[in-house]
């Protein structure tokens, strides 16, 4: 075919305009944006380059075989990206589809590149099968390339409608997942599907909705209301890393943390009154530098980004006001995943304590609650970027190694003036050794001044100060000095080894 201007002008202008009006206008009211739309959204000004803008251009229906990917700058900084343009064939794949995927995944991790995926698909075209799914450079290859890609350069994902059957492990294989509430969906069959396998009647949104996922599967990480919330989502993560695994996270100008939080006043003296770690965190850092990464999920750890003096630092605490701060098996899950991010990234990691231990009891063991732990602690033991513990009021048992206690080669373990390191609480301790001396004990209040006087000599057998003098605590910090304290104690640690093991990797408890 020979094209003159302005025969190649039609073909582009079609091209551009994506799928029949019709779908168009399905999109609109559902509040979705065109595939063209969010990339202009997401990315600086005039910086999109695109690549296979002609996939499939002799087809009927099929501009750009219905992905749009290439290069553009987010803040000044390059990214590669792809789009799936829902108004064609719903965004399902074809095999001129598949390649684009895969040619821009691998010029991402080739040039180092952050890769962006903006997913809106109803998976695979049945029609298509033979070319697009079992060969080698079938679908199966994109998520060969995510899987080479993780960990070397990031991998963020936006969903702003369905990612089905194969089509979700796309989202599964990048760092993070942002969902858009009432459109966003992943799935690996429909509705229809379950009910013609397993007899079960359920919905795409109960089934697999952002809400399902973002609160109680955990493949997703930010449930947003609206698609410009979701690319903030990607904006935001994308600025507190590095291009790939080689560079340091950026760096910004730093700043105060908020005023009118006392770090002191949050945490109570009392162990079994709760309080909001979140806050706490939001007073150590730079203001409004705090990310939250699964907000919705295993609520009783709370991960994210912020920033300390302008650096990056991620951030793994407890939170009492969920489930006491105990450590389950989602929780043991979320902080294994979000440690070996930074420790890939190259993002130094802050563990703020306030932790009972783990979770015990017939449910918890049959759900693998030591197998969980175990991958938590072998993050946390591989993870060879600076790390500091800070013991905020208590860490007992194996929630200490959990949060990388002095055995586990932090750069420093803190402790607040009121914090306690033990094996257990004293309440726990003094029932377990003096069970059966306590039931002995008829009258009332010589029973409680013989469980007083035990928990004293606990009390004093776990003291701080002892623990200091025997080095189990680097320091001990009061809370208006802790920020001060971390930022000086990381910038002392930057320069340190990065070697963990001789060999090629661990068996992990997965």
């Amino acid at each position: 075919m020979t094209l003159d201007g302005e025969s190649l002008d039609r073909l582009d202008k079609r091209i551009r305009a994506g799928g029949a009006e019709k779908y168009h206008a399905a999109n609109a009211g559902r509040g979705k944006l065109f595939a063209r739309e969010r990339v202009d959204h997401l990315v600086d000004a005039g910086s999109f380059v695109e690549d296979g803008r002609y996939a499939n251009a002799l087809a009927d229906g099929l501009p750009a075989d219905g992905v749009i990917t290439g290069t553009a700058m987010i803040d000044g900084r390059q990214v590669c990206l792809m789009a799936n343009d829902s108004t064609v064939k719903a965004g399902s794949w074809g095999a001129r589809t598949v390649e684009k995927i895969i040619r821009i995944i691998e010029r991402a991790y080739d040039a180092g590149l952050p890769m962006v995926y903006l997913v809106d698909s109803a998976g695979a075209r049945i029609t298509d099968q033979v070319d697009l799914f079992p060969g080698r450079r079938g679908a199966g290859k994109i998520f060969w390339n995510q899987v080479r890609a993780s960990g070397a350069i990031p991998q963020v994902c936006a969903l702003f409608g369905p990612s089905a059957a194969g089509g979700a492990y796309i989202p599964a294989f990048c760092d993070v997942v942002a969902m858009v509430d009432g459109n966003a969906s992943m799935y690996l069959g429909s509705d229809r599907m379950v009910e013609m396998v397993t007899g079960e009647k359920t919905t795409l949104e109960a089934m697999g909705g952002a809400r399902v996922h973002c609160a109680e599967s955990g493949v997703g990480h930010f449930l947003c209301k609206t698609e410009d919330d979701a690319l903030d989502v990607v904006r935001r993560y994308l600025s507190y890393l590095p291009a790939n695994w080689t560079q340091p996270p950026p760096v910004r100008e730093p700043a105060d943390p908020p005023a009118g939080i006392d770090l002191a006043a949050l945490v109570p003296a009392s162990e079994r009154q709760a309080f909001d770690m979140r806050r706490f965190v939001k007073g150590l850092l730079d203001e409004g530098s705090f990310l939250e990464i699964q907000a919705l999920w295993a609520r009783e750890l709370t991960v994210g980004f912020g920033r300390l003096g302008g650096r990056v630092v991620g951030v793994v605490a407890n939170n009492s006001m969920f489930k006491g701060g105990v450590l389950f098996v989602d929780s043991a899950d979320k902080a294994a995943r979000f440690v070996q991010l930074c420790d890939a990234f190259n993002v130094p990691l802050l563990f703020l304590a306030d932790v009972p231990g783990f979770m015990v009891g017939a449910a918890v063991e049959k759900q693998g609650i030591i197998r969980h732990g175990a991958k938590m602690i072998s993050a946390i033991s591989e993870a060879t970027v600076p790390k500091i513990c800070v013991v905020v009021r208590k860490a007992y048992g194996a929630g200490l190694y959990a949060m990388a206690g002095p055995g586990f080669e932090p750069d420093a373990t803190l402790a607040l003036p009121a914090a306690k390191i033990a094996v257990m609480g004293a309440e726990a301790a003094v029932n377990a050794v003096y069970a059966n001396k306590i039931a002995a004990i008829d009258d009332p209040q010589q029973r409680a001044e013989f469980v007083a006087a035990r928990r004293a000599e606990y009390e004093q057998d776990i003291d701080l100060v002892r623990l200091a003098s025997e080095l189990v605590v680097d320091d001990i910090v009061r809370p208006e000095q802790l920020r001060h304290e971390l930022i000086r104690r990381y910038a002392a640690a930057a320069g340190r080894d990065r070697h963990f093991s001789r060999r090629r990797h661990g068996v992990t408890p997965v």
